[in-house]
């Protein structure tokens, strides 16, 4: 018999978004004056990263099509 309430799906929030948290708690409570785009560059980073290896991967599958 198998026990299936001790497995784990291994999320979490990650390094990044600890630091967007924390960014955006000091932001909140005034300690920091940074720019909204500064505070929340750890959630969007990440996704940048994603866009720009997709572009690539694309490129390359498009000029691998070509020839």
């Amino acid at each position: 018999m198998s026990d299936s309430s001790n497995s784990s799906s291994g999320g979490g929030i990650g390094f990044c978004g600890l630091l967007a948290i924390v960014f955006i708690t000091l932001k909140l409570i005034g300690y920091i004056t940074w720019s909204w785009w500064w505070v929340l560059a750890p959630i969007l980073i990440p996704f940048a990263i994603a866009l720009v290896v997709l572009a690539i991967v694309g490129v390359i599958v498009f000029v691998s099509r070509r020839l």
